[in-house]
């Protein structure tokens, strides 16, 4: 069975000091470059917005970060502005050994819809491309780390799963915001989905 290990969003933003910073998102960096050389794939992440992207709380006036919004596409959380293109805050964390990578997904650039899923754009419809990629290499099997387990790690291991991938979360080599008791929900999401944490 053939295996990939998918690194979702280890970028300087949701590093210490970054605009959206998980807490402790640096510290699993080692562990992920140990972890890349054992796959047949490997296959980064990267947030990638435009400026003023719809999911910024400075595109809506009077409100604040981590506030909730409806879009067309439902529930919205607003974030501080994080990961343009092309910015500093953008670029993976610096001691990621992204020349391992088999292939680099940016997400999120669609200025009107987010991206949390590595598999789907917040639309639940729009691909991004990853699952023909992955079908193309046979691969059966994911393994899942990055930032945040609540959110991108979350909806890309779900939407592994509905594709019928195996799907693995490596917990010690991902990292949580957990807003408002977003981590314990999601990791129920996830099981249900048959998603399992190592």
């Amino acid at each position: 069975m053939k295996t990939a290990l998918l690194v979702i969003d280890v970028q300087n933003d949701f590093c210490p000091a970054g605009a959206l910073e998980v807490a402790g998102g640096n510290e699993i960096v080692p562990y992920i470059n140990k972890e890349m050389v054992k796959y047949d794939c490997v296959v980064l992440t990267q947030d990638w917005h435009p400026k003023g992207h719809s999911s910024f709380a400075t595109s809506h006036e009077g409100k604040n970060p981590l506030e909730l919004i409806k879009m067309p596409y439902g529930d919205q959380v607003l974030w501080p502005d994080h990961c343009v293109q092309g910015s500093k805050g953008a670029e993976f964390h610096p001691d990621l050994n992204i020349e391992q990578a088999n292939a680099i997904i940016r997400k999120g650039s669609n200025p009107f819809i987010d991206s949390y899923s590595a598999f789907f754009e917040n639309d639940r419809k729009t691909p991004t491309g990853l699952d023909g990629y992955f079908k193309s290499l046979e691969i059966e099997k994911i393994n899942l780390v990055g930032l945040a387990t609540d959110f991108c790690v979350n909806y890309s291991a779900q939407d592994a799963a509905n594709l019928g991938y195996k799907v693995s979360v490596l917990e010690k080599m991902c990292r949580a915001i957990d807003l408002n008791g977003s981590l314990a929900a999601a990791k129920s999401e996830m099981q249900n989905c048959g998603v399992e944490f190592i």
